[in-house]
């Protein structure tokens, strides 16, 4: 390995006579959409189903497969062994709207106007892979969270629905692709998902309530394309979504069409409340502790339920399973029970801990058992991937991709990103180039007052050791690679808004 003395000699050397071939290089590799998405897939085998499962505020630490000994998630960690683990998987944004958009247009969530949560919605111009697979006569559905826009103009509802205000942000899963949808606009109570205690002042847990008299509405609400859902809405808000999820995946296959499922579950998102069952399991933790990790296990368990459904219908060899979180957990470090692992940083952070999650890829047919990977990937990459492995071009010029496919690295076995990626939240950004992290955050109230950081991601994934000063012309180069991303996004999103 090349010292730190001779590395920087390199850089400096290559920086200083290749600066417009650089600035060329990460439009090409970074901002120009990839045309020409092809695969022979379709003529080797049956078109693929395709499941997304996202968890909302999962730390990177709070499953076993990343090493919790606590939290028992045993189906998860089976799908890690007969899979694919992701050890550098991002989410695109440090909190959850933005990284939803990600998901589905393979695009950074400022091309979106997408910027935070409870902000902008999923404009009807973007094309998303529901819209994309729905082309090629895929079954469509979405579950769970949607929080890409509200449901609603005329009554109150969760965070922004019927609020005259945020009328212009009514859009619903069918808006973009999808056959059918059970979802709320945003976050509910991870266990009788429609109420919550009387006189109950906290926000992050409660032990479920029973006794109706003793309940009030939540105020928010399940929606399908029909309207307000009213039935089958009580106990493990998990189980609740799983219960709408295995429907329309066996109408799918009694038909013999393949489907694509978005299914977006609310745990560990506060509130957090556990059933009685779960929390039993962690009975010598604190009250949050108990809810926290028990609805986590109650996911799983929904997990292990979807697996064993695909598993008794033989349809589990040619689905693909991709499992992650929308950002970091929640809380202060100490404050709150949701683990980051070794990692700095937390929700709301780009730091590692706010964007490094939990990530998996179960696909029998094509992944081997037991593989892991250092290939740094985020969630926009999910859209030209699995448009690749369907068989599906992206030729869109006038919406730019942010994300790659990742069929190659992932078949290969390859653990360098021929891209960088780069991310944009707040106050800060950062950008990755495999071994190095470029951390940037604003001081004060000037816009242009700014301090940077630059880390060792493969040797020092806690971000302790700030290698800037050592490395002044890569620190240079990767800041004016995204500075130029961050105008041409700013400029896109200005564009399409017009």
């Amino acid at each position: 390995m090349l010292s730190d003395t001779k590395l920087n000699a390199i850089l400096k050397n290559k920086f200083k006579s290749q600066t417009i071939m650089n600035r060329i290089l990460f439009f090409i590799l970074c901002i120009t959409p990839f045309l020409h998405l092809e695969s022979t897939l379709a003529d080797k085998m049956e078109k693929p189903n395709v499941i997304l499962i996202m968890c909302d505020d999962l730390g990177w630490g709070d499953v076993g497969f990343n090493g919790n000994k606590i939290i028992k998630t045993p189906n998860l960690d089976l799908m890690a062994k007969n899979g694919l683990r992701f050890q550098r998987f991002y989410s695109a944004s440090a909190v959850c709207s933005p990284t939803r958009g990600s998901v589905l247009t393979g695009r950074n969530p400022m091309r979106l106007g997408i910027p935070t949560a409870n902000a902008g919605h999923l404009k009807e111009s973007e094309t998303t892979l529901a819209e994309h697979l729905k082309g090629i006569d895929y079954q469509t559905g979405h579950f769970g969270k949607w929080h890409l826009g509200t449901f609603t103009q005329t009554q109150r509802d969760s965070n922004r629905g019927g609020q005259e205000k945020h009328r212009s942000h009514f859009t619903q899963p069918d808006d973009h692709g999808y056959d059918t949808y059970f979802a709320t606009e945003a976050k509910v109570p991870t266990f009788d998902p429609m109420v919550k205690p009387k006189n109950h002042p906290a926000r992050t847990w409660w032990d479920p309530v029973t006794e109706k008299e003793k309940q009030v509405p939540y105020n928010t609400a399940y929606w399908d394309p029909d309207g307000v859902v009213s039935n089958n809405l009580q106990g493990d808000n998990s189980r609740v979504i799983m219960n709408r999820v295995i429907p329309f995946i066996d109408s799918a296959h009694k038909a013999n069409e393949p489907f694509f499922a978005s299914i977006w579950f609310h745990t560990p998102h506060l509130p957090v409340v556990a059933g009685p069952e779960m929390t039993k399991l962690y009975s010598q933790y604190s009250k949050y502790e108990q809810h926290y990790f028990g609805c986590i296990t109650a996911m799983d368990h929904q997990v292990g339920r979807l697996r064993d459904y695909l598993r008794n219908n033989q349809i589990h060899n040619n689905t693909m399973i991709w499992f992650c979180s929308d950002n970091g957990p929640e809380g202060k470090k100490g404050s709150a029970p949701g683990s980051t692992g070794h990692l700095r940083g937390r929700k709301r952070d780009l730091l590692e801990g706010g964007i490094r999650v939990p990530a998996l890829l179960e696909w029998p047919a094509r992944i081997e058992p037991g593989k892991s990977t250092s290939l740094p990937c985020f969630t926009s990459d999910y859209l030209p991937t699995i448009l690749e492995w369907t068989g599906v071009k992206y030729n869109s010029t006038k919406r730019p991709l942010d994300g790659i496919s990742l069929c190659a690295q992932i078949e290969t076995g390859d653990h360098v990103r021929p891209a960088p990626m780069a991310f944009h939240f707040g106050g800060q950004q950062a950008l990755i180039q495999n071994r190095f992290k470029l951390h940037v955050r604003k001081k004060g109230n000037n816009p242009g007052s700014v301090s940077s950081a630059l880390y060792d991601i493969t040797n020092d994934p806690g971000e302790s050791n700030d290698l800037s000063s050592k490395f002044p012309f890569l620190t240079a180069q990767m800041l004016e690679q995204l500075t130029i991303w961050s105008k041409e996004c700013l400029s896109e999103s200005q564009r399409l808004s017009e």
